[in-house]
């Protein structure tokens, strides 16, 4: 099987003084490896041809022969490094926190492994008859949530 850490340091040479970053490797047992980049700009395809292609040379498939799968991380996928979370400030997510419950909001900040969704709830103020909706922080870890995704939005 083919070593995950030897894929990896490939792509962590590739992408030296490139502003690309790698989300993810993932190498399944019949050698399929998929390998995942990201940019704040987008992902262009000809650079995931480059990445593939600087790969396969420094690979030898006469040792093991292999798949390779080389593209961006999905949108609307879950995030996996915090460079995700970063690229996406200011725009709508949707949060599944560690009990189960779904947040909607705007990412405001990250700040290391923690980071702060702008979410609508209702709030009762104190003499006040009904709730009113307003703005409410939330902050979460990285750690401590099953995920966080961008939120398509086709408006």
């Amino acid at each position: 099987m083919i070593d995950k850490n030897v894929v990896r340091n490939l792509v962590e040479e590739w992408l030296k003084d490139k502003e690309y970053f790698l989300v993810d490797v993932e190498i399944s047992p019949d050698d399929k490896i998929v390998v995942e980049i990201d940019h704040a700009d987008g992902v262009w395809i000809d650079d995931c041809v480059q990445l593939s292609k600087y790969i396969e040379d420094r690979l030898n498939r006469d040792d093991e022969d292999y798949e390779l799968e080389v593209g961006s991380a999905g949108l609307g996928q879950p995030f996996k490094v915090p460079q995700q979370y970063v690229n996406f400030i200011g725009k709508e997510v949707e949060v599944l926190d560690a009990d189960g419950k779904k947040y909607r909001g705007v990412l405001k900040a990250v700040d290391g492994r923690d980071f702060t969704v702008t979410v609508k709830e209702k709030v009762k103020k104190e003499g006040a008859k009904r709730p009113t909706m307003e703005d409410v922080d939330r902050t979460f870890s990285m750690d401590g949530v099953k995920y966080a995704k961008y939120l398509i939005s086709f408006k």
